[in-house]
C-alpha cells in the first residue's frame, strides 16, 4: 500500500514556483537580496533560522531531524494562532514547501515522518493548488495529535476541505471512517471556542448532526439552537425537520421546555408537546407552557399522566382553553385609557375633508349603514360596548339596539346581528347573554346574523359545555339556507382546528344532500376545512370531493363553487406533500374548476414553507396570458404569497416578483396582486408596499382598485396607522358617489383601526417562528372570496368578512405574577435584532423605549424585562408571560 502511496503523491507534487527548483538567475538573487534588505532585523533573523531548520530536516541524521521539526513546529503554532495577516514563519517557509514535499517522500516510516506530515499540512493552509485537499491529506498521514494548537484558520480550512473530500467520496461510494474521527475532533474544537455555526455547518455538510448532541453543553446549547432554528428554514425537506428535531432534543436534554415546545408545535408533533408537559415539573412552568399552546390554538386534552392534581389540571386546561383571553385584554385596554367605545364617525372623521364628501355621507342608504355595522363591529372588538349596538336601553327610548339592526336590509341584518358577537368577542358568557334576544326574533337573517355571533364569540375559546354546539346544532335542519349558513359559519368559526367530530357528523351529510343550495354547500366545504384544517383528514376530503363531482355545469361557473376546492385546501394547510394524492384526485375534476382546484391545493400545502420551487411553479402559472374568464390565476398569485411568508427574505422577493406580474399580467392577476401584497405585510405596514397599494386603488379597473383598497386595510389591520388613515380618508372623498369602491374604503377604515389599534392579524408569532393554522385559514378564506367581489363580498354574502376574526389576536405583552395577576414592570422595547451566528452576547433589539407592561407590540418589535427582580417563565415575551421573583435580587441602596 504504502510505496504506491508515495508513488501517488510523486506525481501530484504541486511546485507552487517552479523557480524554486532551478539554480536561481542572477536577477532572483538581486530580487531576493533587495527583499531582505527591506525586511527589519528580527524578521530577517526569523527568515535565516528557518531557513537553517529547512536544511536541518534534510540531515541524516535522525536527533538533528527531530530538533528541527520540533523548534519549527513551536515556531509556527506560536505565530498562527492568532490570523490577522499570513503569519511571518508560513510566508517565509513559502519557497521551501516543495522541498520539504520531495524530502517527505523519501523518508522512511517513523514519528518524524509524521511530524514533518503535521507542518506539511500547516504549510498546505497558505500553498496547496485549488482543489487539492492537501491540508487534509498530510493531517491524515500525520501524527493525529491536538487539532486546535495550530489555530483556528487551520481549523477552518481542514473543515472546508473535509466537506469537499467527503462530497467526492459518497459519489465513488469510498469508507468516510477516517474523515468522521477527524469530524469529531474539529467539532469538538469549534463547540469549545464558541463557533457553534461552524460546527453545525460542518456536520451538515458531512451529514452527522446527531454528532452534535454529544458537543453541547449548558453554556453553548442556545446559540447552537439559535442557528439550528434559522438554518432550517433555508433546508429542504426531509432536512429541515431533522435539524429542528435535534435542536428539540438539545432543548430537552437542558430542560429548555418553552423553546422545545416551540419546535413541538412547528413540527406538528402533538407525542412531543405531551412529552414536554409530562417533563416539565414545575407547576407555573406548565402554566407557561400552556399559555404557550393558547396562542397557537391548539387543543389539547390534558390527562393524568401530564398532571396528577385535579385543581391544578382543571387550571391548567382553563389557560389552554383560552378562557382568560377577554380579561387580559381589557386589562391592557384600561391600562392604555381605551375603554370609551368609538362610532363609526369617529373613524371616517368626514370633518377632515372637504365638502363633498360629508353631503353625500348624511343619505342613510343602507350599504352605508352596512359598513358602519362592520367598522363598530371591528373598532369595539372585544370591548363590549359601543354606539350602535349595546347602548342601553334608558339611554334611548326603545333600545337603540334593535333600531340599528332594523337599519339594515334584509342580508345586512344578519351581519349587524353578528357584529354583536364580535364586539363581545372572547367574552362567552356575557356575549351569549347578549345575543339571546336575537334568537326570539320572527326575521330569520336576525337568526341568521345571531347564530354567526354565537361562532364568533366563542372563536379560539374552548369550553367543556360546547355552548356554540349546543345553540347551533338545532339549527342546522332548518329550512331556510341562510339560517343554516349561518349555523354552518357559527360552526366553523368556533370550533376551528379542533377536529370535532360532533361537528364533522353533523356538516358532512349536507355535503351529500341533492336537495341543498350551492351556497349552503360551499359554507359547508369552508366550515369543515376549517374545522379540521392541516389534519390531512380523508373522510372529510372525500366528502368534499363527492360535493365538488356532483355539481352541475351551471354551478361549477359560480364564484361560490370555488369556496369547495378552498375548504379541501384547508384540510392541508401547511402539510407539502400529503396533498399530493389528492391532488391527483383533483385533476379528474371538470375542466372548469381542475386548474383552479389545483393551484388552490398546492397554495395551501405549502402555505408557510418558504418552498422556492413552489413560488417559481406559481409564477410559471401566471406567466400564461389567458382569455378573460380563466380564474385558476387569482389562487396561483395568493399562493406565491402564502407560500413566501415563511422568512423575511423570500417575502422580500416576493414583493418584487409581484410587482413584475402588476407590469406584465392580464386583468385576472393584476386584481389578485394586492391581496398577495396585503397577505405578506399583514398588520405590518410597509412604507413601499403601501405606496404600491395606494397607487393601485386608483386604479381604472374597479376590481383591482377594490383589492387594493381591501388590502390597505389588511396590511394596516390593528395599527391606527396615521398614513393609511389619511390615504383612506382621501379615498372615501375621491370614491363617494362609487357605492361598491366607497364600501370597501370603510371595511379597509374599519380593519385599520381594530380592536382600537391593540389587534393584529398576523398568523406568525413567537418572534415569526410559529405560524398558526386557524388564523392563516380565516385570512385564506377572506383572500379568496375577493377575488370575486362583486360576488360575493359586494353580494349577499359580506358576513365572509367575519372569517378574519379566525386571525385576530391582542399585539400585547401581559406580564403576570405566581397567582396569574396583572404585575406591573418596566421592559424595554424596540426593533428585534437578528443575532443568529454572532459572537459574544450582542444586544437582541435596538432603539429601544422603557415602558412598564401592559405594552403593545408591533410587527418586529421584541421586548425585554428592564429588571432583574422577576425572571420570566418564557423567553418570547409575547402575549401572557409568567413572572417568577428572582431569589437572588438585591435592592439597590
Amino acid at each position: 500500500m504504502e510505496p504506491e502511496h508515495n508513488n501517488k503523491n510523486k506525481n501530484t507534487t504541486v511546485t507552487p514556483n517552479p523557480k524554486d527548483d532551478k539554480a536561481p538567475s542572477k536577477d532572483q538573487k538581486k530580487k531576493d537580496d533587495k527583499k531582505d534588505e527591506d525586511l527589519s532585523e528580527e524578521d530577517l533573523a526569523l527568515k535565516q533560522q528557518l531557513e537553517l531548520y529547512v536544511e536541518r530536516v534534510q540531515d541524516a541524521d535522525p536527533a538533528l531531524q527531530k530538533v528541527a521539526l520540533e523548534s519549527m513546529r513551536q515556531e509556527i503554532r506560536t505565530s498562527t494562532s492568532s490570523m490577522t495577516s499570513v503569519p511571518k514563519p508560513l510566508k517565509f517557509l513559502r519557497p521551501h514547501y516543495g522541498t520539504l514535499k520531495s524530502f517527505y517522500e523519501s523518508m522512511p516510516e517513523s514519528d518524524l515522518k509524521k511530524l514533518l506530515a503535521d507542518i506539511l499540512s500547516v504549510l498546505a493552509l497558505t500553498m496547496s493548488a485549488d482543489g487539492e485537499p492537501e491540508s487534509l491529506k498530510y493531517r491524515m498521514l500525520g501524527s493525529k495529535g491536538d487539532i486546535g494548537s495550530w489555530g483556528h484558520e487551520y481549523v477552518r480550512n481542514l473543515a472546508g476541505e473535509i466537506a469537499q473530500e467527503y462530497a467526492k467520496r459518497v459519489n465513488e461510494e469510498a469508507k468516510v471512517d477516517d474523515l468522521i474521527e477527524l469530524v469529531e475532533q474539529i467539532v469538538a474544537f469549534h463547540m469549545k471556542h464558541n463557533a457553534e455555526p461552524e460546527a453545525v455547518d460542518l456536520l451538515m455538510e458531512v451529514e452527522d448532526l446527531d454528532l452534535l448532541g454529544k458537543h453541547v453543553d449548558k453554556t453553548n446549547s442556545k446559540r447552537t439552537c439559535l442557528y439550528l432554528k434559522s438554518s432550517a428554514r433555508y433546508l429542504p425537506g426531509p432536512d429541515d425537520l431533522a435539524v429542528l428535531d435535534i435542536a428539540y432534543q438539545i432543548y430537552t436534554k437542558f430542560e429548555d421546555y418553552p423553546h422545545a415546545l416551540q419546535i413541538a408545535l412547528y413540527l406538528d408533533n402533538m407525542q412531543h408537546v405531551k412529552h414536554i408537559l409530562t417533563s416539565c415539573s414545575d407547576l407555573l412552568g406548565k402554566k407557561q407552557l400552556c399559555y404557550i399552546l393558547a396562542r397557537q390554538g391548539v387543543s389539547f386534552e390534558l390527562d393524568e399522566e401530564v398532571c396528577a392534581d385535579d385543581d391544578d389540571r382543571e387550571a391548567l386546561q382553563e389557560i389552554i382553553n383560552n378562557t382568560k383571553l377577554s380579561e387580559g385584554y381589557l386589562t391592557l385596554a384600561r391600562d392604555i385609557e381605551v375603554m370609551e367605545p368609538k362610532s363609526p364617525e369617529d373613524i371616517y372623521k368626514a370633518h377632515l375633508l372637504d365638502g363633498r364628501a360629508s353631503a353625500g355621507a348624511s343619505v342613510d342608504s343602507a350599504r352605508q349603514n352596512l359598513a358602519a355595522t362592520f367598522v363598530n363591529a371591528f373598532v369595539n372588538a372585544g370591548f363590549g360596548q359601543d354606539k350602535l349596538m349595546t347602548v342601553t336601553s334608558e339611554a334611548s327610548s326603545g333600545g337603540s339596539s334593535g333600531n340599528w339592526l332594523f337599519k339594515n336590509k334584509e342580508h345586512g341584518k344578519a351581519s349587524a346581528a353578528a357584529s354583536l358577537g364580535l364586539i363581545d368577542i372572547w367574552d362567552v358568557d356575557t356575549g351569549l347573554a347578549q345575543l339571546d334576544k336575537y334568537f326570539h326574533s320572527n326575521d330569520n337573517h336576525v337568526i341568521a346574523g345571531a347564530l354567526l355571533g354565537v361562532g364568533i364569540v366563542n372563536c379560539g375559546i374552548k369550553n367543556d359545555c360546547d355552548p356554540a354546539l349546543a345553540l347551533l346544532a338545532d339549527y342546522l335542519d332548518k329550512e331556510d339556507s341562510s339560517v343554516k349558513i349561518g349555523a354552518i359559519n357559527g360552526l366553523g368559526l368556533a370550533y376551528a382546528g379542533t377536529q370535532n367530530e360532533q361537528i364533522r357528523d353533523k356538516l358532512t351529510p349536507i355535503l351529500g344532500d341533492p336537495k341543498a343550495p350551492l351556497d349552503v354547500i360551499a359554507f359547508t366545504a369552508i366550515s369543515l376545512g376549517l374545522v379540521y384544517v392541516g389534519s390531512c383528514n380523508e373522510e372529510v376530503a372525500q366528502a368534499i370531493i363527492f360535493a365538488l363531482m356532483d355539481r352541475s355545469e351551471s354551478d361549477l361557473g359560480e364564484p361560490l363553487t370555488r369556496l369547495l376546492p378552498l375548504g379541501l385546501g384547508l384540510l392541508y394547510l401547511g402539510k407539502q406533500d400529503s396533498v399530493e394524492a389528492t391532488a391527483e384526485v383533483s385533476k379528474t375534476f371538470n375542466e372548469k374548476i381542475r386548474k383552479y382546484c389545483d393551484m388552490t391545493l398546492l397554495s395551501c400545502a405549502y402555505a408557510g414553507t418558504g418552498n422556492v420551487l413552489k413560488v417559481q411553479h406559481f409564477l410559471g402559472q401566471c406567466a400564461q396570458h389567458l382569455e378573460k374568464g380563466e380564474t385558476f390565476q387569482g389562487p396561483a398569485v395568493l399562493g406565491i404569497a402564502m407560500v413566501a411568508m415563511a422568512e423575511e427574505l423570500g417575502l422580500d422577493m416576493a414583493i418584487r416578483s409581484l410587482e413584475h406580474l402588476l407590469q406584465y399580467g392580464e386583468q385576472n392577476i393584476r386584481k389578485a396582486v394586492p391581496l398577495a401584497l396585503g397577505l405578506l405585510c399583514i398588520s405590518n405596514p410597509k412604507v413601499h408596499v403601501m405606496d404600491t397599494l395606494s397607487r393601485l386603488s386608483h386604479d381604472a379597473d374597479s376590481e383591482v382598485a377594490m383589492a387594493a383598497v381591501i388590502s390597505l386595510g389588511l396590511i394596516g389591520a390593528g395599527t391606527n396607522n396615521a398614513r393609511i388613515a389619511g390615504m383612506l380618508r382621501n379615498l372615501s372623498s375621491y370614491y363617494y358617489k362609487e357605492a361598491s369602491l366607497l364600501f370597501c374604503v370603510r371595511i379597509a377604515q374599519g380593519f385599520v383601526h381594530m380592536g382600537k389599534g391593540l389587534m393584529t392579524l398576523n398568523p406568525y408569532h413567537s418572534e415569526r417562528f410559529l405560524l398558526s393554522p386557524t388564523a392563516l385559514a380565516g385570512l385564506v378564506v377572506l383572500l379568496h372570496s375577493c377575488l370575486d367581489m362583486k360576488a360575493i363580498i359586494l353580494g349577499k354574502y359580506h358576513y365572509v368578512l367575519y372569517f378574519v376574526v379566525l386571525a385576530m389576536q391582542p399585539r400585547m405583552l401581559l406580564t403576570v405574577d405566581e397567582n396569574l395577576k396583572p404585575l406591573a414592570v418596566p421592559v424595554r422595547v424596540g426593533q428585534a435584532v437578528d443575532v443568529v451566528g454572532q459572537a459574544g452576547r450582542p444586544k437582541t433589539i435596538t432603539g429601544f423605549q422603557t415602558h412598564s407592561t401592559p405594552v403593545l407590540l408591533a410587527a418586529g418589535d421584541r421586548a425585554e424585562l428592564a429588571t432583574e427582580k422577576y425572571i420570566p417563565l418564557s423567553p418570547i415575551l409575547e402575549g401572557f408571560v409568567i413572572l417568577k421573583e428572582n431569589p437572588d435580587y438585591r435592592e439597590e441602596a
